[in-house]
């Protein structure tokens, strides 16, 4: 995959939009480390309404980082970074600094650790495991305490997730070896609004 040899060789990702159009954040040469692409993160943002005005959120594989700093960078008022490889959490720690992202937390820790043990609830979270791990079904589940009412769900995997009540896929789409898709937890939510598409 193209964008996976680019990040075990190391390089940059390009924000896309906000406050930070078109800054570089540095992508550490780690294996399993494939940034979102531009492309796939413009039609994301488009899906989420391209502002997060307000939002809190979860980028719970951070990699990169550049779901998270996209988040920032497009108006969400807290983002949580959460990664435990260390030259990859230094980086991204690195670009935190530089871009003076005071509203992002990189916190170091296990995915599955961090959702038993964080009490904080999210607007939107950011899930994008290694492929190898086949995580999403178990991350499915063990989610929704730390969601907020119709709170919104991305995944990137190399195949489509099959979701039921009260999960709702909102939009799905392919991208290369890359599915994604957008769903909301619709559990708790009195007002039966659907999110901003």
């Amino acid at each position: 995959m193209k964008d996976r040899a680019r990040a075990v060789a190391g390089g940059r990702v390009r924000i896309v939009a906000g406050r930070w159009r078109s800054r570089l954040i540095d992508v550490p040469a780690r294996p399993d480390l494939r940034p979102t692409p531009d492309r796939v993160r413009e039609t994301l943002f488009n899906w989420l309404g391209q502002r997060l005005e307000g939002c809190a959120c979860l980028d719970l594989y951070a990699g990169s980082g550049a779901l998270g700093f996209e988040a920032a960078s497009r108006g969400a008022a807290r983002v949580v970074m959460v990664e435990n490889d260390r030259a990859v959490l230094a980086a991204l720690r690195r670009s935190r600094e530089r871009l003076g992202a005071d509203e992002v937390e990189v916190v170091a820790g296990d995915a599955l650790e961090y959702l038993a043990r964080a009490g904080e609830r999210f607007d939107v979270v950011f899930l994008d495991p290694p492929f190898r791990q086949n995580a999403l079904p178990v991350l499915l589940g063990k989610l929704p305490p730390r969601l907020l009412p119709g709170a919104r769900a991305y995944l990137e995997a190399a195949a489509a997730v099959e979701t039921a009540a009260p999960w709702r896929e909102l939009r799905r789409a392919r991208a290369g070896q890359v599915s994604y898709q957008l769903l909301q937890w619709s559990a708790n939510d009195p007002s039966g609004v659907p999110g901003n598409l």
